[in-house]
């Protein structure tokens, strides 16, 4: 017999038998055998080296549990439901460790990391494709890594968790019906599909939460405004009176005659004096705005509203039969918004004066909503959107404003995202009833405010959740709506200077001005920022 003809030698000759073994069978055998344990060292590697990923991340966010609270605040897909998330996550990955070490749900914690390892590349990937900025809650080395470094770190994890999945149900039930390379890749396939939903799912979820019912979480971009420049001012009487061109214009209280003017950059510096020699008017509080083409010189205690050119700051105009008033916003060449508080008790009412129209005169009495005394629980900010053509008005002591057209018809009340909904404040009747002060230090929740088109921003004085209180304790924190929907977009601070008061500020174009103390201050608008500029 030829034995390599038929591929079998002798093992052995005793008491005339001879044994034979197929070589090909004895190879294959020690190969299988060979292969099968370096299957295992490699899910066993895997299974490792998940746990202690799993196990450093989670120990670091407990580390410092409250600021990874806070970066899941400051998450774009997120932010509505950081306190319960932080808590899941961090069970989620100790969990998955325990059973990746665990023999009998070594299986079981292979498809948890797979799915953990997918949600975690799916927030990554929505963050860097449809987020306008990028917050960081990874914990550990993993911050130091750049965001695409991050993903390209996910993925690979993915592949690692799909692989071993696969190799751990050939070594352990390869023979056995639905343990098959077929079955296998179907489950991480709706593995993976859930878990993309998942994040998915939560990101619409806390998009619509986030503009619509926020629960006080502010969201603070990468810089949508940033300083620019400085101005120090002679003395603390300035306020911003408007802008004309590239020029930013600030009125003086001491001196309402003068006009100072400074370009966007702060170095270039002009003085105007407004021509205009009153009769006898008993002026008390002069104020000036300037709305292209034309500048408004008014004070509600005369009370008196004058327009003028803004080309040779001369007065032209008189508004004739203009009521008192306490606040205006200029809407066109012949009307204005007010506020007037001849209500009854002296309640803040608003309305519309238009010289060009019978009656000229229309007070607009359902605006405004009574809480305490209709008077300070109503007080508040008034402006006018040139570009969306509406009135908007914010009061101080709750979260709501108003808008309305340019004729004081409601288009709709809308809120901001603090949660104080009731002015807290306290007030006495003095004289009989003839005058009312408040008794108590009032809440204020809205400090300041300014428009440009459909833009509304917020100076508010409440510290929300999962807020740095540092940050706090050196900015002021502005908070920008979107009057089209009536919906919250973003936050930003504006630092403080030698000085922690601000006084006035207004947005244009392309910058936000702002007197803090005696400093004239510019931020330029960014993109995160610009892109939300629409018209109606």
């Amino acid at each position: 017999m030829d034995d390599k003809s038929y591929g079998f030698r002798f093992a052995y000759h005793y008491g005339g038998r001879i044994s034979l073994m197929k070589c090909g069978s004895f190879l294959n055998f020690r190969i299988m055998k060979c292969s099968a344990s370096i299957k295992t060292v490699f899910i066993q590697s895997v299974c490792y080296l998940f746990a202690v990923l799993f196990v450093y991340a989670a120990v670091s966010k407990m580390l410092d549990f409250e600021n990874f609270q806070v970066q899941l605040g400051q998450s774009p897909l997120l932010s509505a439901f950081a306190r319960w998330i932080s808590v899941l996550v961090l069970a989620a990955e100790l969990m998955a460790a325990l059973f990746l070490l665990t023999g009998r749900l070594r299986h079981i914690g292979l498809y948890f990391a797979l799915s953990l390892m997918v949600m975690f590349t799916a927030y990554i990937f929505i963050i860097l494709n449809y987020s306008s900025f990028i917050p960081c809650s990874c914990g550990g080395i993993l911050e130091k890594m750049g965001w695409n470094a991050h993903l390209a770190f996910n993925i690979a994890f993915v592949f690692l968790a799909a692989s071993a999945i696969v190799l751990d149900a050939w070594v352990g039930k390869a023979r056995n019906a639905g343990y098959g390379f077929l079955a296998q890749a179907k489950w991480i396939a709706v593995a993976i599909a859930a878990s993309i939903s998942a994040v998915a799912l939560l990101y619409l979820s806390s998009e619509e939460v986030m503009r619509h019912s926020n629960p006080f979480i502010r969201r603070y971009p990468h810089h949508p405004a940033e300083y620019s420049a400085s101005f120090r001012l002679n003395n603390s009487s300035y306020y911003i009176a408007g802008f004309r061109g590239q020029r930013i214009y600030l009125g003086n209280y001491e001196f309402p005659s003068y006009l100072m003017s400074l370009d966007s950059s702060l170095s270039h510096q002009k003085m105007e004096r407004i021509s205009f020699s009153p009769d006898s008017i008993p002026f008390k509080n002069i104020y000036i705005r300037i709305q292209e083409p034309y500048f408004y010189l008014y004070d509600g205690s005369v009370p008196a509203v004058f327009r003028g050119d803004a080309k040779d700051w001369s007065i032209t105009t008189a508004f004739k039969g203009v009521p008192y008033f306490t606040k205006l916003a200029p809407i066109d060449g012949a009307s204005v918004a007010f506020r007037s508080n001849n209500s009854k008790k002296l309640a803040n009412v608003l309305g519309v004066f238009n010289m060009e129209s019978v009656p000229k005169i229309s007070y607009r009495r359902n605006l405004l909503q009574k809480q305490i005394d209709g008077i300070f629980d109503t007080d508040g900010t008034l402006l006018y959107s040139e570009g969306m053509k509406k009135m908007v008005y914010l009061y101080y002591y709750r979260n709501e404003f108003i808008v309305a057209d340019k004729y004081g018809s409601l288009a709709y009340r809308g809120h901001t995202i603090d949660t104080i909904t009731h002015a807290k404040i306290k007030v006495s009747e003095l004289k009989g009833g003839r005058e009312f002060a408040m008794s108590a230090p009032a809440d204020v929740v809205n400090s300041n405010a300014a428009v440009f088109e459909n833009l509304l921003f917020v100076h508010s004085l409440v510290r929300g959740r999962y807020e740095n209180e540092k940050l706090w304790k050196k900015s002021f924190i502005i908070d920008v709506y979107d009057l089209i929907s009536g919906s919250y977009l973003m936050s930003f601070p504006i630092y403080h200077t030698s000085s922690s008061s601000l006084n006035s500020f207004a947005v244009a174009g392309g910058y936000l001005a702002a007197v803090i103390g005696n400093d004239l201050v510019v931020y330029q608008l960014k993109d995160a920022l610009k892109k939300e500029i629409k018209k109606e």
